[in-house]
């Protein structure tokens, strides 16, 4: 497989990182690590797409051993995309993972189109601001859950409506949903009488597996989805950010060195956007 060598520049810290390190998700642990953004540095045989010098940023191997946590970082060339010029290799680190989940949930399992409703909860985390952000770029109506204090940041997002999950019970305040996406596991029992027959449930994590074979067998588009690394779907990601539609907010920057302390906070679940590090 044609394979580039990449300096890592920045690395995106994801909530598959410490499920993985504590041997969870059925892997037994290795060195973790996907996100990634850097600039390229060797370029093996039938690479044709980069060059010695380039910017780029990427998933490599996932869900595999990447090991992206690292100077260097090695995969396969049509895994990684040309880096936005206007965006900081902090910015591009945290974009693949989180926005390539949200991309292929919602645009190419769901189809989202322009006037459909849309349930984000956890709208201020990784996935869910760039779902956010990737929704109202297909001119969807957005709700969104989140903390009060991430109120102001999710409607700064585009997001129409912004629910504080922990005063309303937001299965019985909101209706007519076309399309979920099911970001926080154990939800979906909860949230199921939000959508309209025939909706969409994606699922992310793979405990929600009995939940969405039942929404299924009722009626619904159910299906629990894992993302993949995907030229085509990273480049359009890039288009999004180009023509400013998208943005990557950093919460936190944590030197390599510090990545125990990196996993410590993102554990807490109050990040609002990414963590990221920077060797």
């Amino acid at each position: 497989m044609a394979e580039v060598l990449v300096e890592v520049k920045a690395a995106g810290v994801n909530p598959v990182d410490w499920k993985v390190r504590r041997g969870g998700l059925g892997y037994l642990p290795f060195s973790v690590g996907w996100d990634v953004s850097g600039v390229v540095r060797g370029i093996g045989p039938g690479v044709t797409r980069f060059q010695v010098g380039d910017e780029v940023f990427g998933m490599p191997r996932f869900p595999l051993e990447a090991a992206a946590y690292a100077e260097f970082v090695t995969g396969p060339s049509r895994q990684f995309a040309l880096k936005p010029s206007g965006m900081s290799h902090v910015q591009a680190a945290g974009l693949s993972l989180a926005g390539l989940t949200a991309w292929q949930a919602l645009v190419s399992t769901a189809g989202l189109e322009a006037g459909q409703r849309v349930l984000i909860p956890a709208g201020g985390g990784g996935v869910g601001h760039l779902a956010v952000q990737i929704a109202k770029s297909r001119g969807a109506y957005v709700i969104a859950t989140a903390s009060t204090a991430k109120h102001d940041f999710v409607r700064g997002l585009g997001a129409d409506e912004v629910i504080d999950y922990r005063s309303v019970d937001v299965g019985s305040h909101v209706a007519g949903v076309d399309v979920l996406l099911a970001t926080v596991a154990g939800q979906l029992r909860e949230l199921e009488g939000t959508l309209t027959p025939g909706g969409w449930v994606i699922a992310l994590n793979g405990a929600d597996a009995e939940a969405v074979q039942q929404l299924s067998n009722r009626g619904l588009h159910a299906v629990f989805m894992l993302v993949e690394p995907d030229r085509a779907d990273l480049e359009a990601l890039a288009a999004l950010v180009r023509s400013g539609a998208l943005t990557v907010h950093i919460d936190q920057i944590f030197p390599l060195e510090q990545v125990a302390e990196a996993h410590r906070f993102g554990e807490q679940g109050r990040s609002t956007g990414k963590i990221i590090l920077s060797p």
